[in-house]
């Protein structure tokens, strides 16, 4: 599997409430940033597929987090009604056959199967009903992406070396929840890293958002991280 270019593994989530805010950071970061993440908010304002369009025509890489779950028969009509809009990733949060779905109907769209929320700490996870190790309930989750013919997982930089010696390169590893050392303020994530470990430890791309978003210079934030993953990359 080839791993792509330092610069390339850097995907920005672009958490913001509308087009305007999302349009004004795209700017700032042209010429840093070529991998863009949409998620629930911007097309929830109408904005998502907007946005794909735009980003694709000035030739972005765009991940749409959109973490389909229903019947398989809805996921699968729904992935295709994404496969063809030139989106790089798109993510299904479910079982082996939603999965099976997504992949069938996927064509030149990659498919990530969601492993366990980076939100989640054992207590969430255990108040959910999964009475297991999140360790092994993400392994156990990567190997069924991998059975599904997923391209690869979302999953924690917590649980990155445990799927590296399970599955050794076979699955894509996009891993959330990246702080860099700098930036390690209190929010809804429990489940991080940074971009450094993150790196050495197997993930194949990063997302990143508030550090980046919320920096007073976004691309020098997003080029630190950059020179991050490059030396990571190196060692």
């Amino acid at each position: 599997m080839a791993v792509p270019d330092a610069a390339d593994r850097l995907i920005f989530a672009l958490d913001v409430p509308d087009l305007a805010a999302a349009r004004v950071l795209i700017d700032r970061l042209e010429g840093v940033v070529g991998f863009y993440k949409l998620g629930l908010e911007l097309f929830m304002a109408g904005a998502g597929f907007t946005l794909l369009d735009e980003l694709v025509r000035r030739r972005k890489q765009v991940f749409v987090d959109l973490k389909f779950f229903d019947v398989p028969a809805t996921v699968g009509r729904a992935v295709a009604q994404l496969a063809d809009r030139g989106a790089t990733f798109t993510t299904v949060h479910g079982n082996q056959a939603m999965m099976e779905a997504a992949v069938a109907a996927a064509g030149p769209l990659q498919i990530l199967a969601v492993t366990a929320l980076t939100s989640l700490d054992r207590g969430d996870l255990d108040d959910l009903g999964f009475d297991c190790d999140p360790t092994a309930l993400v392994v156990s989750r990567a190997r069924r992406a991998l059975e599904a013919g997923c391209a690869g997982v979302v999953a924690s930089g917590m649980e990155l070396t445990a799927i590296r010696a399970a599955l050794d390169a076979h699955l894509l590893v996009v891993t959330p929840g990246v702080r860099p050392v700098d930036n390690r303020a209190e929010d809804d994530q429990k489940r991080i890293v940074t971009p450094h470990a993150a790196i050495t430890q197997g993930a194949d791309y990063l997302v990143v958002g508030r550090p980046i978003r919320d920096a007073a210079d976004p691309a020098g934030a997003a080029r630190r991280i950059q020179r991050e993953i490059a030396a990571a990359a190196a060692d």
